[in-house]
């Protein structure tokens, strides 16, 4: 069986990343990708400043440092071992799974791969991991004609969700951050109101908005204590609640809220349910974006080539303004 050696990313510590050589060798049940672009994930920033979650069914690898870290890629199959029928050399695939993908090539089983749909451009197909879990929440977040929708967080999967809000009928959709570069890039993809929630008061301006009432859907894509506080304070009664962020570390939260209010909760994190349901939802997540109906490029704001690893996740950890960065082998 051919060997291929590639760089791949190494955490070794809280900002402590570096390539180093690694050599794959394809196993029976297994595939070897060429990578044809890498997107860092909020995940991927949070692991870099050194907070590591408990292990999860999701994990291949332990959750401790040193980290094989990446997961967002696509690209070119280059070899498939001698039990795999999915796929072939040649084909174009979208990566599903944790297996160090910030990296020239990489290794994987067959369930954490699907193929590229529609022919989609594959500077669009090499983020179907994040994009299809953006849309997965936009889909599924229960928003209905006439809705007034809350996104907190205007990250790269708040930017597609709203966009999929108003698709879907939404009177009014609210995009909250704390920085302005964001709020403005979520007006221009459609967002009817932003606000800036480090000098404005969110939840004096959901009330009256919504005559008092609350917002009938509030989607957290912001994935911080004070975001999930005010989402809970700002929904109507009986309203839904939609997880999509990671939350990695412990937070306090106003349960009463979510108990005296009958709030509806929705979680719609894609690949945290099984393998057998995000290979039956890719398809339909994917195929507005390849009509064309869900702007992704101006989401991708900053590049850099794989080699300048180190300052890529430098300059992520340091400018939140960035929405998606991604390396190129």
């Amino acid at each position: 069986m051919e060997k291929f050696k590639t760089r791949a990313a190494r955490l070794n510590g809280p900002r402590d990343i570096e390539l180093v050589e690694r050599e794959l060798e394809c196993g029976p049940n297994q595939v070897i990708v060429k990578n044809h672009l890498m997107g860092i994930c909020g995940s991927d920033k949070s692991f870099y400043r050194g907070k590591l979650p408990p292990k999860t069914a999701e994990f291949r690898q332990e959750p401790k440092f040193p980290f094989y870290l990446g997961h967002e890629s696509g690209g070119t199959v280059v070899a498939v071992g001698e039990k795999v029928r999915e796929f072939k050399i040649g084909d174009k695939v979208m990566a599903f799974g944790w297996n160090n993908n910030f990296a020239d090539y990489f290794r994987s089983e067959v369930f954490q791969l699907q193929p590229v749909p529609f022919g989609l451009d594959m500077e669009l197909a090499s983020l179907g991991e994040p994009i299809s879990c953006a849309m997965y929440s936009g889909l599924n977040s229960r928003v209905q004609l006439g809705d007034l929708v809350v996104i907190m967080g205007g990250g790269f999967a708040g930017q597609i969700i709203a966009q999929c809000a108003k698709l879907k009928g939404a009177y009014k959709v609210v995009v909250v951050d704390v920085l302005e570069g964001k709020l403005e890039l979520a007006k221009k993809l459609g967002a009817d109101i932003v606000i800036n929630a480090a000098n404005e008061n969110v939840i004096e301006i959901i009330k009256e908005l919504s005559g008092g009432k609350g917002a009938d859907v509030v989607v957290e894509a912001a994935g911080t204590a004070e975001s999930y506080n005010t989402a809970s304070e700002i929904i109507r009664h009986n309203g839904k609640f939609v997880f999509y962020s990671w939350v990695t570390e412990p937070v306090t939260l106003n349960i009463s809220r979510w108990h005296d209010d009958g709030l509806e909760f929705v979680n719609t994190c894609l690949v945290h349910h099984t393998w057998q349901q995000r290979y039956v939802w890719m398809e339909e997540t994917l195929r507005p974006v390849a009509q064309g109906l869900i702007k992704i490029k101006p989401l991708i704001t900053n590049e850099f080539p794989l080699a300048k690893l180190k300052e890529g996740f430098a300059f992520a950890d340091k400018d939140d303004a960035a929405i998606k960065i991604i390396f190129r082998p």
